[in-house]
């Protein structure tokens, strides 16, 4: 691929990522809407992570991007240019589009979060190995992207399952866990414990590379978990989550299947490891609906942190994975029955659903 076919395809995943952005960029919270306009910024100047930012300055950039999404909000995504000149390539067949880039050294993804907000990305490689039979590609310097960035994904595509993990997602996420730590320090929280094991206080770009290297394998973890639990689950998964008439069911939804993802791999692997540091990463980052569904989780890590060998957590996690296989079970026997939406988030936000002590 030549410069000028890397540059005219970085566009044109640019113009996708800004209709994505104008369809659903204000789909949250004013705060959070601000905090992710600002991290974007960042990265669209070049910015350390830590760089202070002109107020001025944000605010013209914010009303020219919001003027460039309305201009946007009709336009369909546009096809991509094949290096080589060959068929334009449909955006969201990232596993075709991969295909064609990474001899180039670049790595495209392309999905849907949270079921139906699109996200694109156009990167530079930086690493492709083999897990478990899945291809994981990790993304470098970015060269196009959007307001959203998930730091890691799974692309289910048939015969050519990978995960992609994005290395820049995954500082940043850091960095803001590091903020969020600095302005309400609680002393004794999981989230302590990460800023200490990974020596934040003591300067976040001197822990940078062990974070990135021990995070981004947790989340390779989660993924091959999701990719596990899709092959339990089966394919009517996907059909189960549209049919969920509220955002409530859909949370739930994904909270069950991520507990199953991180109880069948993730947490029995991290504690195998001995990875100290990640299991108090994973617990700062355990709540909303998956600390309803399961509370006393937190019990057993604090005998973990107590000096119990794990014993207690591993048991938790045992019988985790088997309510939570069994609870997802039970929906998609609903959903095969021909029981509609309703019914099927009626069992996963009831009472039952919930794993008590």
């Amino acid at each position: 691929m030549n410069a000028a076919e890397r540059t005219r395809l970085a566009r044109a995943v640019q113009t996708n990522c800004d209709i994505a952005d104008a369809r659903c960029g204000a789909d949250t919270t004013l705060c959070i809407y601000l905090l992710q306009m600002r991290e974007y910024f960042r990265w669209e100047r070049g910015a350390r992570l830590d760089a202070a930012l002109a107020r001025d300055e944000i605010g013209a950039w914010i009303a020219a991007r919001e003027s460039l999404w309305s201009s946007l909000e009709e336009a369909p995504f546009v096809a991509l240019p094949c290096p080589g000149g060959g068929e334009a390539v449909d955006p969201f067949d990232a596993a075709a589009i991969n295909r064609c880039l990474l001899p180039a050294g670049l790595v495209y993804g392309a999905g849907l979060a949270a079921s139906d907000r699109p996200v694109f990305f156009l990167a530079e490689l930086h690493s492709a190995a083999q897990r478990d039979g899945l291809a994981v590609l990790a993304a470098g310097r970015e060269l196009a992207r959007g307001l959203l960035a998930p730091p890691a994904a799974l692309d289910a595509t048939p015969h050519a399952p990978a995960i992609v993990l994005r290395r820049e997602a995954v500082a940043r996420w850091g960095w803001e866990k590091f903020e969020t730590y600095a302005l309400r320090r609680v002393a004794g929280s999981a989230l302590h414990a990460a800023v200490e094991a990974y020596g934040f206080e003591r300067g976040f770009y001197a822990a940078l590379p062990r974070w990135l290297a021990e995070q981004g394998e947790a989340m390779v973890l989660h993924e091959i978990g999701e990719h596990r639990a899709g092959e339990l689950l089966g394919e009517s998964w996907a059909a189960l989550r549209l049919s969920l008439p509220t955002r409530r069911g859909e949370l739930h939804a994904r909270a069950v299947r991520d507990q199953l993802a991180d109880f069948t791999v993730t947490l029995p692997t991290l504690l195998d490891r001995d990875a100290s540091a990640s299991i108090h990463v994973w617990f700062a980052n355990y709540d909303g609906v998956r600390e309803l569904l399961f509370p006393s989780l937190k019990d057993a890590y604090a005998a973990w942190r107590a000096g119990d060998g794990g014993r207690t957590l591993r048991a938790a996690i045992a019988r985790g994975r088997a309510h939570f296989a069994g609870l997802a079970g039970r929906a998609v026997e609903l959903h095969a029955a021909g029981c509609g939406g309703a019914a099927i988030e009626s069992l996963l936000t009831s009472p039952q659903a919930m794993l008590a002590k």
